[in-house]
């Protein structure tokens, strides 16, 4: 059975119930820094670095959670318990900022909000993305469009959520910030509701089977018998899986002590070196699907140097915009947080833009490969980041620019993020095995988990009046320089990634 004009009625359930959690997500994320810095009084360098740890975690749980999802629950259990532990999460946040006078309570509060968040988007996240693909049959090519439709959903979320929690949350008083996390705490309830009372009528594979239920792991195993697919005993399974932890216990160590790391960095990066490495050494992988895999570690390696540059948008750059950007519209001052949602408002309106542009290329036969698209992505954030290091440049400290240079900037970050973000979930998609589906999801946020640990260290270097801040030696004494940082890291990325593309396509043996 075959949908050929429309889509699946499944899509648009995922596409409303990413829009109900990225609400919460967004929510909670557009105010977070401002809670840490003006209610929690902590300063910049220490917000960041919780900040960053706490986005770098968010991407790294998927691993768990989409392992889960493979080998036992299945999609739809892990979709519920992730957003009921994420709902449990933002409570305990609406806590932490409702006993701010009990100092110690409310950090205790806060850092459980977290863990349960953590966790509960790791069960998740990795699942509700793989329920598009599973939507459709093999090859069709309706597929990165219906990921652009799933993103544009996540970005209605990310839109309405920083005007709504920060009308409420972000007021100048302190005592507010718990009215935003309570308005995303119910947003995860509506998750719930929604998710749970329309799964069974919609979400339905070409032929007409319900999806999500079993384990892909378990769902697979005979037809992959049958196939004559590599085994592995179950002794081999265990020397492999031992080997691994110690290969990444290893690195811990190595960046712990050797490179002096902190202890959630350290066990990011060495998660993110040890657990591919357990993946493109599983037995039961062809020499095609092995390349294949590896395309997918490649490209990941290169959007580790967008997510840290692109993600500024929830710390540094909300700095900025409530310290140094002009926010008066006609005597009204608009709250800082309200910057983050410029950036889902853009994706919403180029959603069908950009695929419109990929099908006028295409049919000219002139169409960029995904790997291509990668690069233009980099190339683009440099860009952006090139527009406001030039706005910035001689600014004194105290005085404020005009919004539109930040605005700018979030505009060509939005392109870049279209051409790089929907095409490489279809192409995760697209090159990984079945089996595989949910955990190697888990492997392309993986490398978010430690984008985003890096991006709060970057953040972190943002200059503040009577403390100097230095990167490889170098010093960085103004908000030129700072954004000059990310202007050379993603425009060398984009360049070295360009280059590479013949022959990444060459090993992904036809998968365009």
């Amino acid at each position: 059975m075959s949908h050929s004009k429309g889509h699946p009625k499944g899509l648009y359930l995922i596409f409303a119930t990413g829009t109900a959690e990225r609400f919460s997500y967004y929510g909670m994320r557009a105010i977070f820094i401002l809670f840490l810095t003006k209610a929690l009084l902590m300063d910049t360098q220490l917000a960041s670095s919780i900040y960053g740890s706490y986005t770098g975690l968010v991407y790294l749980t998927p691993l768990i959670g989409g392992y889960v999802a493979d080998k036992f629950w299945g999609i739809r259990r892990s979709v519920f318990w992730g957003a009921i532990m994420m709902g449990i999460g933002q409570f305990l946040l609406f806590l932490s900022a409702s006993f701010l006078k009990s100092v110690e309570l409310s950090h205790w509060l806060m850092y459980g909000g977290l863990g349960f968040i953590i966790f509960g988007n790791g069960f998740f996240k990795p699942t509700i993305t793989t329920l598009v693909g599973q939507l459709y049959e093999p090859g069709d090519r309706r597929l990165d469009t219906a990921y652009t439709i799933f993103y544009m959903g996540v970005n209605v979320g990310a839109f309405i959520a920083p005007l709504v929690c920060g009308y409420f949350g972000d007021t100048g008083n302190a005592e507010d910030f718990k009215w935003g996390f309570l308005i995303a705490a119910i947003g995860i309830l509506m998750t719930i509701i929604l998710f749970e009372t329309q799964k069974n009528k919609y979400l339905v594979s070409p032929t007409g089977e319900q999806i999500g239920i079993l384990p892909d792991a378990h769902k697979l195993k005979e037809s992959e018998e049958g196939n004559n697919q590599p085994t592995i005993s179950k002794e081999d399974a265990i020397k492999k899986a031992l080997f691994f932890s110690g290969l990444t216990v290893v690195l811990f160590a190595v960046f712990k002590w050797v490179f002096d790391a902190e202890f959630i960095s350290a066990g990011i990066f060495s998660a993110c070196i040890g657990i591919p490495a357990y993946i493109i050494f599983d037995s039961s992988l062809t020499k095609i699907e092995r390349q294949r895999i590896l395309v997918i570690y490649i490209i990941a390696f290169f959007v580790i140097f967008f997510w840290a540059a692109y993600e500024q948008a929830g710390s540094s750059l909300t700095l900025f915009a409530d310290r140094q950007t002009d926010r008066s519209i006609f005597g009204w001052e608009m709250p800082a947080s309200y910057f983050q949602a410029f950036n889902p408002l853009f994706v919403v309106a180029l959603a069908f833009v950009m695929p419109a542009v990929w099908g006028f290329l295409n049919r000219r036969n002139m169409e960029p490969s995904s790997p291509a698209k990668q690069a233009i992505g980099l190339f683009l954030l440099s860009l952006g980041y090139l527009f406001i290091a030039y706005g910035v440049k001689d600014l004194q400290p105290g005085v404020k620019v005009s919004m539109l240079w930040l605005t700018g900037l979030y505009f060509i970050h939005t392109i870049g993020e279209m051409a790089l973000s929907p095409i490489g979930l279809s192409m995760v998609n697209r090159l990984t095995p079945v089996r595989f589906a949910s955990l190697m999801m888990g492997v392309w946020y993986l490398s978010t988990a430690a984008a985003n640990k890096f991006a709060g260290t970057l953040s972190g270097l943002y200059p503040e009046a009577g403390k100097a801040k230095h990167l490889f030696g170098i010093e960085i004494a103004s908000l030129h320089d700072f954004f000059m940082v990310f202007v050379v890291m993603s425009g060398v990325s984009a360049v070295i990634l360009f280059c590479l593309t013949k022959q990444l396509q060459k090993l992904m043996h036809g998968v365009k």
